[in-house]
């Protein structure tokens, strides 16, 4: 996937650098257009809990980076690691329901597995 995230001059933040963020920020662009041609009685329910799930994996390691420990940072990435499992299962769903062909699962699929194996790999360095 490629990193089309705008930035600003200067980084102020460190979940800015991290790579593994902007790689989610960009998996919630992918989710979120996916999920445009998902039928209105799917809006409350598959689409809103995958868009939400898949924005929650860049929120938690974005407010984890900030906190005052790795302990804590290590915390926040379990969380990130929960929500793309349930975007995992979300998406499993929606190809049950029809709504997401096998080709874009895959590929959605391929890309949150990278995601989970990258947030890992932060998670283990904080030991």
């Amino acid at each position: 996937m490629v990193h089309g995230l705008w930035t600003p001059k200067t980084m102020a933040f460190k979940f800015e650098q991290l790579e593994v963020w902007k790689r989610s920020v960009d998996f919630t662009e992918a989710i979120h257009k996916v999920t445009l041609s998902f039928p209105k009685d799917e809006l409350y329910i598959l689409t809103s809990q995958i868009k939400r799930a898949a924005d929650s994996i860049a929120l938690n390691i974005a407010e984890g980076s900030t906190g005052q420990s790795n302990a804590e940072f290590r915390q926040f990435l379990g969380y990130a690691v929960r929500s793309a499992i349930e975007v995992v299962s979300c998406l499993y769903v929606g190809r049950k329901r029809g709504l997401i062909s096998d080709d874009t699962f895959q590929q959605l699929y391929d890309e949150v597995t990278i995601i989970i194996r990258q947030i890992q790999a932060l998670r283990k360095s904080l030991k």
